[in-house]
């Protein structure tokens, strides 16, 4: 009984222990805030004393305090009466730069909500978690607070879609289509994806579109769209799997572009075709055909495949021989380039965060919510993308360089 009672007691000193603390900080942050206010106001009082009015009297003067307003923080609710300034310029008008007016919640405190609806929380599950993180007095902060949030992020969406690409070039670019469900709709939509790597060696999302399926009409639209914006110097080399859709728009609309297949894609259809026991020693033959240090060694590792499995197995053997000529480019560009270049697992990875928060979610609602979200998702991963790797040689590929097994044989 005595050590509950000496456990109840040790609980209660930290509880109060832990809001004191936290009072004390609100109380500090409380008191820098107003400080750093009236030394903001005092600075722009010093920089126009020497300015006067046609009556003779100073432009810029003190004029009391605003009515006492809550700022919404990491802390805890702040509670500020900001100095008023009455400003007599023209054209220049006195407003803080710390505190701008109408500012309710810290820009950290505003960051959190779309952050937590983009990884995933539902927005019915907001309250209880806003409070958990920011405590019981952090008001404010609702399930509205995220749909009026979704209605910025669909303008966001529609003027990025419209942006000029005039100027723009990338030497690489990756495609994919990827399938969603959508709760009000019976048919699954497939976003078109399309990521390039520019000449400074910085990948951007170049597009996203609403596709019919993976066709080649729609990619087309995709490509002329981007061509009516701008865009007109036809990549190097694009990227992506086996879809007759996008490569058939592409020869059509960028005939200068060469072709690579995605061997993520190629390895995992060709083992489909081959019995699970045999699939391991498959797996390895196969990654001989990409992880070889030069074409011929490579192509020997693919005739070694057929070689083993076309009698048993002609389906695997017909799907890794259909695309022979787009599984090896690669090779002819540089080899520093060649992690990146042979997958388009940048696309893959992620995709794979808009498909954890409609799983979350149980789907989206509809198709431009579901365009919206992926939008806002890839430009946080956006914010991830490392600079290529060897992204130097990028000059070299531009100005016409040959690469043989990965290595520039032209060099002066």
């Amino acid at each position: 009984m005595e050590e509950h009672t000496a456990a109840q007691v040790q609980q209660l000193t930290q509880l109060v222990l832990h809001s004191s603390l936290e009072e004390l900080l609100r109380a500090g942050a409380r008191k820098m805030l107003q400080a750093a206010l009236e030394l903001e106001v005092d600075e722009c009082l010093e920089l126009s004393r020497g300015t006067a009015a046609a009556a003779g009297r100073q432009v810029v003067v003190r004029n009391g305090r605003h009515p006492q307003r809550e700022l919404v923080s990491g802390i805890g609710k702040l509670t500020i009466r900001q100095p008023r300034v009455h400003d007599r310029r023209e054209g220049h008008p006195f407003t803080s730069a710390i505190l701008p007016p109408y500012l309710r919640r810290t820009p950290n405190i505003e960051a959190l909500i779309p952050a937590l609806y983009l990884k995933g929380l539902s927005t019915s599950c907001f309250p209880e978690a806003l409070q958990a993180i920011l405590g019981e007095e952090a008001g404010g902060l609702s399930a509205a607070n995220v749909v009026r949030r979704k209605k910025v992020w669909e303008g966001e969406f529609t003027a990025w879609q419209k942006r000029d690409l005039s100027g723009k070039r990338y030497v690489y670019v990756w495609a994919d289509g990827i399938y969603f469900n959508i709760r009000l709709e019976p048919e699954r939509p497939c976003l078109l994806v399309l990521i390039g790597a520019t000449a400074q060696g910085h990948k951007e999302l170049i597009a996203l579109h609403d596709g019919q399926r993976e066709s080649k009409l729609s990619w087309k639209t995709v490509f002329q769209d981007l061509k009516a914006r701008g865009l007109e110097i036809d990549p190097f080399l694009a990227i992506g799997d086996g879809n007759l859709g996008f490569w058939g728009a592409l020869r059509e609309e960028c005939p200068s572009t060469l072709e690579q297949r995605c061997w993520v894609h190629k390895t995992a259809n060709i083992l489909d075709k081959l019995p699970k026991t045999l699939q391991p020693d498959a797996k390895g033959l196969l990654q001989q055909l990409y992880l070889s240090a030069t074409k011929e060694a490579a192509l020997k590792a693919y005739d070694r495949f057929l070689h083993r499995y076309e009698a048993k197995y002609p389906a695997a053997c017909e799907c890794l021989a259909k695309d022979q000529d787009v599984l090896f480019t690669f090779y002819d560009f540089p080899a520093e380039h060649w992690r990146h270049i042979r997958t388009t697992n940048l696309i893959e990875s992620t995709v794979s965060t808009v498909r954890h928060r409609t799983r979350q979610t149980k789907n989206c609602g509809s198709r431009r919510a579901t365009l919206t979200m992926a939008f806002k998702l890839t430009l946080e991963a956006e914010k991830r993308w490392q600079r290529r790797h060897g992204y130097r040689l990028l000059d070299h590929v531009i100005a016409g360089a040959i690469f043989v097994d990965g290595e520039r044989k032209n060099a002066a």
